[in-house]
């Protein structure tokens, strides 16, 4: 295979986002095919082609469809609201694409089932879009917890919090209904810990939750009287049990004065623990229970080549990389799952694990019982 057709559907902050990584691939890597950015799509027509020239795909369309159908597409990339993934990825499958789509393949658990057993019978590739699994510390992380590092974990502890919904004077979107966005803070940010606690530890077991939306209504437009209702929540809580025993304890807020991008968390091991927070994204910090107590102490990892693939960008460690730098990464490994006639990680069916468990975070903060994952 020579080359690779790429859709885009999308020109917000992921759809540029994407843009961005397919142009640039394979600069960083170079062992991936050429990549052709074939047909970009949004509304109206010429927003679509205004975009298309800016991120220097071949074309502009505003039909969906019409991109699904081109004979010079390859792969779909999805990077719309969420009301749309499902019916946009069973296209793409049906029509013999590989698709790229970005969280959550779908509204409720049973339609995310729906595409993925169409995704399993396609022969498609797919990936979705969980860019901070992809981050060269989490995955030294990884490797520090198998090689034990930390010895056998026991616990772990993580948090995810913005405040782009802090404000209760902000306006209501489509992110306040169920219909269009799905759940709220759990399938915005909360589904990204999860990524992290399943990679780090395992799959999760079972739970018990609280959510809690914090503003009951927004005004319909700046300075309105008029509100709406804030149909999903805006912070949930859990306590977790992995399949492998360890117990865990999970929180998200959108509505987090100060946060911008923060993702921490701690695995705490018997000889030791890992923390790391994502507005600092380039660092680990490592406690082990070795040497003269009067020495031991964390100590800070800075990412350097010395963690794949950080050196496929910079040759020196402290320069950094970036959150657009993960989506580079994420799609190096599509690219390179579709190479190898292999699925990519993460793919849908790892995808669904992430969108079970916080569609159980969400049934357990409506019953106030414990939810097995594996029920659902």
């Amino acid at each position: 295979m020579n080359s690779l057709g790429v859709g885009l559907v999308g020109t917000g902050f992921m759809g540029k986002c994407h843009a961005l990584a397919y142009g640039s691939v394979k600069a960083v890597f170079g062992d991936v095919p050429d990549i052709r950015l074939e047909v970009l799509c949004d509304v109206p027509s010429d927003k679509a082609d205004s975009f298309a020239n800016q991120f220097g795909f071949a074309r502009g369309t505003a039909d969906w469809r019409d991109l699904v159908a081109d004979p010079n597409v390859d792969i779909v990339c999805i990077t719309t609201p969420n009301k749309v993934h499902k019916e946009m990825a069973l296209a793409a499958l049906a029509a013999g694409k590989h698709v790229h789509l970005e969280k959550p393949m779908a509204l409720t658990l049973e339609d995310a089932k729906a595409l993925l057993t169409v995704a399993e019978g396609s022969g498609a590739r797919t990936i979705v879009g969980y860019n901070y699994l992809h981050n060269p510390a989490i995955g030294h992380a990884r490797k520090l917890i198998a090689d034990g590092a930390i010895g056998r974990v026991v616990h772990f502890r993580g948090m995810v919090d913005e405040d782009y919904q802090a404000d209760p004077e902000l306006a209501w979107t489509w992110r306040a209904t169920k219909a269009d966005a799905g759940l709220g803070t759990l399938g915005d940010l909360g589904c990204h810990l999860i990524s992290l606690a399943a990679a780090l530890v395992g799959p999760i077991e079972s739970l018990v939750a609280e959510t809690k939306t914090v503003h009951a209504t927004r005004p319909v437009g700046e300075g309105s009287s008029e509100r709406r209702e804030v149909e999903n929540e805006d912070i949930a809580s859990a306590l977790l049990t992995f399949e492998n025993g360890v117990h865990g304890v999970v929180s998200t807020s959108r509505s987090a004065w100060g946060r911008k991008s923060y993702i921490g968390f701690e695995v705490h091991g018997t000889e030791g623990m890992i923390t790391f927070d994502q507005e600092r994204m380039n660092e680990l910090r490592l406690y082990q229970n070795r040497g003269p107590l009067a020495e031991q102490g964390f100590k800070t990892l800075l990412s350097g080549p010395a963690h794949p693939p950080y050196g496929q960008f910079v040759p020196a460690a402290g320069h950094q990389l970036g959150f657009n730098d993960l989506k580079v990464i994420e799609v190096h490994e599509l690219l390179r799952s579709i190479v190898e006639d292999r699925q990519a990680i993460p793919s849908f069916k790892d995808a669904l694990h992430f969108e079970a468990v916080i569609h159980a975070i969400a049934k357990s903060g409506e019953t106030g019982s414990r939810v097995q994952i594996s029920t659902l």
